[in-house]
């Protein structure tokens, strides 16, 4: 490969396809300088360290998939929305492992705040959520259930988890649905007014 147009968006989104070819994981400075051509330290013009690329691989990653999810929910409220995200969630999750994994990591809280991408995640993620008429403090418990389920039923269906002769795509399917009872049925925090 040439090594001439090295840029640190070329090389991300590199480490992003090869992440999911061979595991988040196992995405190393080295690795990509042999897909390159080129020797370890070409690179380290471009991206600092392997932490400073995988944070710029959650970043993209996390782009990506917010894209996907906002156009599945776009138009849509209440069941509809959330069969859509979740829908747009788990294809994201068992198309592009590595990229998914990316997602998971924890980012720097001084990058969170800069960060086009995680204000669109939390805006569309929390618009959503105020379709069932939840605020603060309820809308994070929601969402830390949302991806809380998702994420798990994502980990264990694409390990082969999931052994019984049910449709693993019927059980998702119900998994949203009772998502949404719970949603629109959600236990709020009584405010107590007998004692001054």
């Amino acid at each position: 490969m040439v090594r001439a147009g090295l840029t640190p968006d070329r090389i991300v989104a590199a480490a992003a396809d090869l992440a999911d070819e061979v595991g988040f994981e196992n995405v190393s400075l080295s690795a990509l300088a042999r897909h390159f051509g080129v020797k370890d330290a070409s690179l380290y013009s471009h991206v600092r360290n392997l932490q400073d690329l995988r944070t710029r691989m959650a970043l993209l990653a996390g782009a990506e998939m917010i894209d996907r999810i906002a156009a599945a929910v776009a138009g849509r409220a209440g069941k509809d929305a959330l069969a859509a995200f979740a829908g747009a969630y788990r294809a994201f999750a068992l198309e592009r492992p590595g990229r998914y994994a990316a997602t998971q990591i924890r980012i720097d809280q001084s990058l969170i705040a800069d960060s086009p991408v995680l204000r669109r995640t939390a805006e569309i993620t929390y618009g959503m959520l105020r379709a069932y008429g939840l605020e603060e403090p309820d809308l994070t418990d929601a969402v830390r259930l949302l991806r809380s389920t998702f994420h798990g039923y994502c980990a264990l269906e694409a390990a082969g988890g999931f052994g019984a002769p049910r449709d693993v795509r019927a059980s998702w399917d119900k998994a949203v649905h009772a998502l949404h009872i719970t949603l629109e049925h959600w236990p709020r925090e009584e405010k107590d007014h007998h004692h001054d």
